[in-house]
């Protein structure tokens, strides 16, 4: 589809799903080059817009408009809610469009199913910060601290960036979910082990890489001294840590102008202190070489990412051109006003 047509290309669930089927190496590299390319300031990041509901802390509907530039070239939107009531009727917590526009014209080019795209690029996120703050080296255990969906999909894309990734710890408040995530992360390979951990402590204390990717909306992880020695935590739930365990932690972001927002536990050790001098640098400065992947000083290291829409356009276009190659999706002819001719 061109930029002068009327259409939009609508692409489904399935569709999706199918087109990011086996390239989370693909993922990873698209997520790496958009953090790099905002790093170098080739993008514009509104800040997100949360829609709550009066007497509601839990549920939410957050937009999400970016553009991403360097060799991407696209504008849009990430409209995603947040329901974790849906888990027990039986549906997804998270359910999301994403809408794609052309730079040149800002016409709407493509809509998709956005909660898959925004699964993935939040596990590819953390896949990228895993490799260089563990060296690239594959931990003998990973901690999953909430057996839902994104921390599933973290497990697959930290067995792409770290090979030999095979042995998962998991922990989740309801024991029931948690034998599930394992028994669902048993199925990711016949090397995979994993086994449900007796609480959260005992994670922390076995795990060098940790991943929360929970519900929480008040902090309640307050202590990190038990664990091992160069380990590393993806603070993909943002609200699960105190500001006391952020401030004694080695602190990477995506964005601190964007992660200092919205009760996250960062933003809580900022108005804690009233600076923002914990954060060391952000993950594109060490991709791109400005800061080195750790402190040295032994302390454990945090990655808190606030989850940039730069990311979903970065995997939306990815799977938009997937489409268009394989001819897939539904193409809405005439969905927008056909370009007035001028004489």
């Amino acid at each position: 589809m061109t930029d002068g047509e009327d259409g939009i290309l609508v692409l489904s669930a399935g569709d999706v799903a199918e087109l990011l089927a086996g390239r989370e190496a693909e993922v990873i590299d698209a997520v790496r080059r958009a953090y790099l390319a905002h790093g170098a300031g080739d993008s514009s990041l509104p800040h997100s817009t949360f829609l709550r509901f009066p007497g509601d802390e839990t549920n939410r509907i957050i937009a999400l408009p970016a553009f991403l530039g360097d060799g991407f070239g696209v504008a849009g939107l990430k409209w995603i809610a947040s329901f974790p009531g849906n888990v027990a009727r039986g549906m997804e917590r998270a359910s999301a469009l994403l809408i794609l526009n052309s730079r040149d014209t800002g016409r709407p080019q493509a809509i998709l199913e956005g909660s898959i795209v925004s699964a993935r690029r939040t596990a590819a996120s953390a896949a990228a910060a895993a490799q260089v703050l563990l060296g690239g080296r594959a931990p003998e255990c990973i901690g999953l601290i909430g057996a839902g969906v994104i921390n599933r999909e973290v497990a697959r894309f930290l067995r792409v960036a770290l090979p030999g990734c095979s042995r998962f710890l998991v922990h989740d408040l309801d024991p029931a979910r948690a034998a599930r995530g394992a028994e669902g992360l048993r199925r990711l390979g016949e090397d995979v082990e994993a086994d449900v951990a007796p609480s959260l402590g005992a994670v922390l204390s076995t795990c060098r890489l940790v991943s929360f990717a929970t519900t929480a909306v008040r902090p309640h992880v307050a202590d990190l001294s038990s664990c091992p020695a160069g380990a590393a935590i993806l603070h993909v739930s943002l609200r699960d840590l105190t500001p006391g365990a952020i401030l004694a932690a080695d602190n990477v972001v995506d964005d601190p102008d964007h992660v200092c927002r919205a009760e996250t536990s960062v933003h809580l050790a900022e108005r804690a202190t009233g600076s923002r001098d914990f954060i060391r640098c952000t993950l594109a400065d060490i991709l791109a070489g400005r800061a080195p992947a750790r402190r040295g000083d032994g302390a454990v290291a945090v990655f808190s990412p606030f989850g940039l829409g730069i990311l979903d356009l970065a995997v939306g276009k990815l799977v938009v051109d997937a489409a268009r190659a394989a001819g897939r999706g539904t193409l809405l002819r005439s969905f927008l006003e056909a370009p007035s001719s001028t004489s």
